[in-house]
């Protein structure tokens, strides 16, 4: 092997680490925000099946904004809009990874209810194969909304976050660089969750269960939107936005902070 395809396999794997790590240290603090809602003890109760899905996730996130970001470099686009295109592009790349994945588990979450033996997951992605097939009415369906809220989300949360930090005057102090960079990462984090939140609805209403079983009443992104807002005014396109920041402010911000020190680590050690 060449030392320039060395040096690209080792980047890459710097990144793709980072990234895991970034994804695996957010779900280890965050998670027993969800847990709380329901019960006040055993925080760690369920944690394991987040990790391994969030854990890829999250390497695939960063790595494909990484590619994206190096790619725009050889582009007329000015970087600090390169880094908004890079976001953006790598959301779009998220979201194909895992639709499938949120398919499965809201088709899951909605069985939770009956009084049937529930499938796992394998099964219940094999079930959906075999019934409505790949595409957007089977395994892909609500690819559009899942596109718009990971592409929305990521192409401000990665143009805002380094824009910002480029735009304000490091520190010398680590731990006040920590708290700059842990900042401007949860406000990132919650202006991200309140401009996509109506994709993160429109997603719900095309994956989960319909109103009415046997009658599709929510077929794609826009008009889903355009109902909701019809039916039930503004508001509810922003339902749930509160949990949804206290969840992917914090988390948010983690997990950029995850991800440059341990890039950073990696890139001095190894």
């Amino acid at each position: 092997m060449t030392p320039k395809k060395q040096s690209l396999l080792k980047e890459a794997s710097h990144q793709i680490i980072a990234g895991g790590s970034a994804g695996l240290v957010e779900i280890c603090l965050m998670h027993p925000l969800d847990v709380v809602k329901t019960r006040v003890y055993g925080f760690y109760k369920g944690i394991l099946p987040p990790i391994l899905a969030e854990t890829p996730k999250r390497a695939v996130k960063f790595f494909t904004f990484e590619q994206y970001k190096k790619l725009l470099s050889f582009t007329p686009i000015s970087p600090g809009m390169a880094l908004s295109v890079a976001g953006l592009g790598s959301g779009l790349t998220e979201a194909l990874v895992v639709n499938p994945f949120e398919v499965v588990k809201v088709r899951l979450q909605a069985n939770r209810d009956s009084f049937k033996v529930q499938p796992s997951t394998f099964a219940q992605a094999r079930t959906i194969i075999n019934t409505d097939g790949f595409g957007l009415r089977g395994l892909n369906k609500g690819l559009t909304s899942t596109l718009g809220r990971h592409g929305v989300f990521n192409m401000i949360y990665f143009g805002f976050y380094f824009n910002v930090k480029d735009a304000i005057p490091a520190s010398q102090d680590p731990r006040l660089e920590f708290m700059r960079k842990f900042a401007i990462g949860l406000v990132s984090g919650t202006v991200s969750s309140c401009v996509n939140i109506p994709f993160d609805v429109a997603k719900s209403r095309i994956q989960g269960p319909q109103p009415v079983p046997g009658e599709i009443k929510y077929r794609s992104c826009f008009q889903t939107m355009a109902l909701v807002y019809r039916e039930e005014g503004y508001l509810a396109l922003y339902k749930g936005l509160i949990p949804k920041i206290m969840r992917l402010g914090p988390g948010g911000a983690v997990m950029l902070l995850v991800y440059e020190y341990v890039s950073g680590w990696l890139q001095k050690n190894w």
